[in-house]
């Protein structure tokens, strides 16, 4: 039908940031649950896949080549994220955003605290690079199905502004 035709295939990148994961001494569990997530919910198409080591600089370049090369409408991080002196995620992604999106970090932390208490200590943020939706996840595969559970409701409607398809119902 018209209606199945006009649905987005959200083109999606997955990064890791793992010390260990990018050394291949830790099997990156957590993207997988990104990927079905992606595909089953939201029917996006993953892309492209990264994993770095927990480098601000390395986490940089792969996010602005993941936006301005590969153009995807939408990077999902996985780790780096909480207190260890290693999580640079978040800062990484604030050197690259243009502008943040607080309201989907803040849905996230909000939603799984009714759960987990521990989720205020989940320092991921979300914005926006160009035409591409940025937001970082948990590193735990539960706590990456858990936060994007929490917001995969709104991503369709984000993703229609940030990529300029969005048209204001009347």
């Amino acid at each position: 039908s018209g209606k199945e035709r006009e649905q987005m295939v959200w083109k999606t990148a997955i990064l890791t940031a793992s010390d260990k994961g990018s050394r291949g001494e830790r099997e990156d569990t957590s993207a997988q649950v990104i990927r079905e997530l992606v595909e089953e919910e939201l029917r996006g198409e993953i892309i492209e896949y990264r994993i770095v080591p927990d480098e601000q600089d390395e986490i940089i370049a792969a996010l602005i080549e993941l936006t301005d090369y590969y153009q995807v409408d939408l990077v999902l991080t996985t780790g780096g994220t909480e207190l260890a002196v290693r999580d640079v995620t978040p800062e990484a992604t604030r050197r690259v955003i243009e502008r943040e999106v607080p309201g989907i970090a803040e849905a996230m932390r909000a939603t799984v605290m009714q759960k987990n208490r521990s989720a205020m200590l989940f320092r991921g943020v979300c914005g926006v690079r160009g035409r591409t939706l940025i937001g970082n996840l948990p590193g735990s595969p539960k706590g990456v199905h858990e936060n994007l559970a929490a917001v995969m409701d709104q991503l369709p409607e984000a993703l229609l502004m940030v990529t300029g398809q969005y048209r204001e119902q009347l």
